[in-house]
């Protein structure tokens, strides 16, 4: 699980948005900049695409642990991920119809500004309304994640409360601003990437705490 979150958090939280960036540092006028950084944005959304996979995995590998303390709660992180992971997916989509404008854009050699600076407008704001809600979903798989840590003494609880306080921070500074219209807190995002990293270095140095044994595990799963 530790070297799961590891590769998650490199393959779908951090590189691929660098990746993109070209994107976001030319939105609203990223005609420019979109061609010119074509085979980055795209290594970056095939990238995403292997992250959401990650995403997944890591919902159905802590199955069956949470399922020996409630199957109520392996099942709600399970879906948590799916949801995650389906909304990665469409923003990778939108990622793509920001890039088909500018290539379009630049084959076109500048004609028909308008049309397309009209089509810009339309998947640029497209892709930024549905990467709010894409980190809508990655807070809630990364909470649900932490809670259940902390629930059933998966770690040391100061390491899971940190985690969800360190979710929560990301969320309010970034997420939540995004969404109200305000601007974005990042400095609020920072002190989650190294919570998060140190506890998949924990849970692959010392792994999970606190397993339910045999039996409790086959009467939940009755």
């Amino acid at each position: 699980m530790g070297v799961l979150l590891l590769l998650q958090m490199v393959c779908a939280l951090i590189v691929p948005f660098i990746l993109m960036d070209a994107l976001v540092k030319g939105y609203p006028a990223f005609l420019e900049t979109a061609a010119l950084s074509a085979d980055r944005i795209r290594s970056g959304v095939l990238l995403a695409f292997v992250g959401l996979g990650l995403t997944v995995a890591i919902g159905v590998w802590m199955h069956p642990l949470l399922a020996g303390y409630s199957k109520r709660a392996a099942l709600w992180f399970v879906a948590v991920c799916l949801i995650s992971a389906g909304l990665d997916a469409v923003h990778n989509a939108s990622v793509m119809s920001m890039l088909a404008v500018g290539e379009r854009f630049a084959s076109a050699g500048g004609a028909d500004g308008a049309i397309h600076q009209a089509w810009a407008a339309v998947a640029g704001s497209m892709r930024r309304s549905v990467h709010i809600i894409q980190l809508f979903g990655i807070a809630g798989w990364i909470v649900t994640f932490y809670v259940s840590l902390w629930r059933f003494r998966l770690v040391p609880r100061l390491l899971a409360a940190l985690g969800s306080i360190g979710i929560t921070l990301q969320f309010t500074g970034v997420s939540a601003m995004m969404f109200l219209g305000y601007p974005v807190m990042t400095y609020l995002a920072i002190p989650l990437a190294p919570i998060h990293a140190a506890t998949a270095i924990w849970l692959i140095v010392k792994g999970f705490s606190n397993l339910p044994d045999e039996t409790e595990a086959a009467r939940s799963e009755s």
